[in-house]
């Protein structure tokens, strides 16, 4: 199958190709051997969070204390 690549550098992918697929708003995308790999990739937000939280290293006491200040006001 063609798909033309925009002026915009966007790509449409074929209708078939999205229903094997399902729907899917992300795609990892990398490049192996000349040839462009897409992935799709389902984003939870709640994981997006959680991995946040961890690299920031907050702890339970942390977010229970920024929540109650946060009521505070």
């Amino acid at each position: 199958m063609l798909s033309k690549l925009t002026a915009k550098n966007q790509l449409t992918l074929p209708k078939k190709i999205i229903k094997e697929i399902g729907e899917c708003e992300y795609f990892d995308i990398k490049l192996e051997h000349g040839q462009i790999i897409l992935t799709p990739v389902k984003i939870q937000r709640a994981d997006a969070v959680r991995m946040k939280l961890l690299a920031l290293d907050l702890t339970e006491e942390d977010i229970a204390s920024a929540v109650a200040w946060s009521r505070e006001s």
